[in-house]
């Protein structure tokens, strides 16, 4: 299994945009094209940046390629920048697990 670690800078003043694109169609797409959220954080003094973890089952790349190929997240990505980018920067790391701990069983 594939995880992978996700840091956005959010475009000044776009943060709760960028959240509620999440919230509303972003996660659910990811469920369809092999991509499962495992959790999503705010750094302490750092309210302008979301972090999250996705686990791919399958080939990242594929999945990302299904991904932004997908019509929904073109028109949803196009309707929700009219107005600007909502990231600034986006960063990502593919991580594979070590057998030093045992991953919970993720919900």
């Amino acid at each position: 299994m594939t995880y992978e670690l996700r840091t956005y800078t959010a475009t000044p003043g776009k943060m709760d945009a960028l959240m509620a694109r999440f919230r509303d169609h972003t996660i659910n797409l990811f469920i369809e094209h092999n991509m499962k959220s495992l959790g999503y954080w705010t750094p302490v003094g750092s309210p302008e940046v979301l972090i999250y973890l996705l686990e791919h089952d399958g080939d990242p790349k594929a999945n990302w390629k299904a991904f932004g190929t997908d019509q929904r997240w073109i028109d949803t990505k196009a309707a929700s920048e009219t107005e600007g980018s909502l990231t600034a920067k986006i960063e990502a790391v593919l991580l594979e697990a070590t057998d030093l701990y045992p991953l919970a069983e993720a919900k």
